[in-house]
């Protein structure tokens, strides 16, 4: 008896409608066929999907992965380009003949002219396959399940950790669905429960904030067997989209009831914190007042120009404040400036140049900062995340040290979501009194462990935790904290396939 043979298809990016970048093909890592076999041993969901195959007897007939680092809307020529592409290589491989569809998807990408992107490739992906073929799909709880989505899939996998570690393990419990639907004929079906709240800040890391106790809700019914797969999926508040929301989600064999019931439940549980799962800011200029007055390390958060959530990566606002208040402290920063970078290789390492550095991307929010510094080291900006071990690719790269600042200038836009990029260019975050990053939450272990306070400082930009102030056109209105007086009351939406 010949092996189930099982089509593994990924695509894979997050966007912020708020930043005015467009995002195109150029930015997507394409690999094709056994190249995707690049991502084994590695904490992606295809690190983590990959050995389920090769150790239950199915074989994985590899057809194309598409990953992009977070950024702006795609553009309307990238999106036909690598919907296309992506669609083109799923039929070749289906014309060879398959038993079932794994699809590796983020969940928050969106495209000029195309505001599900997603469900798009899954449709047309089921178009391609039939009916009668299982499709399992495995998604980052920041991502967007849409009504179409779901009426594609026979099942799902989610993210359970927040900051994110389990991106191997989410790939690998979306296989082991995938194969037990596949061999055991089961019929699951997927109650969902659109919660109208959008949600930020300290509330969400999930091993110590309240969504995290919800989220090991929804842990315990897939692990005591009272659901095949459950979670909690809070969206992306920058991508705005129409169907842009929290949603719980709860799948069964044959239960409907039971799938409505809890999803209902840990919705209502959900609502009733809503309040507590916001940001908490501090004003730019009181960060800086008490960090003068502190004698150890402190860490200034800038989530609104955080890259990993799409932003550009080139406010230098946080800059700008320390230098114009005297702060006199030791500086380390990094910033998105591909003219700086260049500037500074062209000098070459000890010279002096004269840049504006930053405010070179999102223009309607940041200006320049004209700034005289030295070049201190320049590298090809290469480096391995400390959480996925994956590669990074931030371009020319140039370490520009001026007064008291350090600041590691990147040509790229990547994530900045670790360490990776400090120790790659010969910087330790420990020696410095304030460091900058740019992301709304890092594992406790790189910073909070050691710095006397972190501040989440409230500045404007493409990614900002302050969400009224972002300006949402498309997703469903009235919704919780962008409109007053919102109400909720929980009905839950059935999905099974025939």
């Amino acid at each position: 008896m010949s092996q189930p043979r099982i089509l593994v298809v990924e695509c894979m990016q997050e966007i912020s409608s708020f930043n005015p970048v467009p995002s195109q093909y150029e930015n997507f890592h394409i690999a094709h066929g056994t190249q995707m076999l690049e991502q084994e041993g590695l904490n992606t969901a295809l690190g983590g999907a990959l050995p389920v195959f090769r150790v239950t007897d199915t074989e994985p007939v590899l057809a194309i992965s598409a990953r992009a680092g977070s950024a702006g809307l795609l553009s309307a020529e990238g999106w036909k380009t690598l919907s296309n592409e992506i669609l083109a290589s799923v039929s070749e491989c289906a014309e060879t003949g398959v038993e079932a569809v794994y699809f590796s998807l983020h969940g928050a990408m969106g495209a000029e002219g195309e505001h599900d992107p997603e469900g798009y490739l899954l449709q047309e992906t089921r178009r391609i396959v039939g009916e009668q073929i299982p499709i399992v799909i495995s998604l980052d709880l920041h991502g967007i399940l849409t009504d179409r989505m779901l009426r594609q899939v026979n099942g799902f996998a989610l993210y359970h950790t927040y900051p994110h570690v389990d991106f191997a393990d989410t790939g690998r419990r979306a296989a082991q669905l995938l194969v037990r639907i596949l061999t055991e004929k089961l019929k699951p079906v997927m109650a969902r429960v659109v919660v109208p709240a959008l949600v930020r800040g300290d509330e969400l890391i999930t091993k110590t904030g309240c969504y995290g106790d919800l989220i090991r809700e929804a842990q315990r019914l897939e692990r005591d067997g009272t659901a095949l797969s459950a979670g909690i999926m809070i969206g992306n508040p920058f991508t705005d989209a129409p169907e842009l929301c929290t949603q719980t989600l709860v799948m069964t064999e044959g239960d409907a009831e039971g799938a409505a019931n809890e999803a209902i439940r840990l919705a209502e549980e959900f609502w009733a914190l809503r309040h507590r799962m916001q940001g908490k800011f501090i004003s730019l200029e009181r960060a800086i007042a008490q960090a003068k007055t502190i004698s150890g390390s402190v860490l200034f958060t800038d989530a609104a120009d955080a890259t990993s959530s799409g932003a550009t990566g080139d406010s230098n606002i946080i800059l700008k404040g320390l230098r114009e208040s005297g702060y006199s402290k030791r500086v380390l920063a990094q910033i998105v400036d591909p003219v700086a970078a260049s500037e500074a290789a062209m000098a070459g390492v000890g010279a002096t140049v004269e840049v504006g550095l930053g405010g070179g991307l999102d223009t309607g929010r940041f200006s320049p900062m004209q700034v005289s510094a030295r070049v201190r080291l320049l590298s090809d900006g290469r480096a391995r995340y400390e959480t996925m071990k994956s590669g990074i690719n931030a371009g020319l790269t140039a370490v520009l040290e001026f007064d008291n600042f350090v600041v590691v200038v990147l040509s790229e836009t990547v994530g900045l979501f670790d360490r990776a990029l400090y120790y790659a260019n010969g910087l330790n975050p420990t020696d410095f009194d304030l460091i900058v990053v740019k992301s709304p939450h890092t594992e406790y272990q790189m910073y909070d462990a050691w710095v006397e306070k972190n501040f989440n400082i409230d500045i404007p930009g493409s990614t900002s935790a302050n969400l009224p102030t972002l300006g949402h056109t498309l997703c469903a209105r009235p919704i919780f904290p962008l409109d007053e007086g919102v109400t909720f009351t929980p009905h839950a939406t059935l999905y099974s396939r025939p």
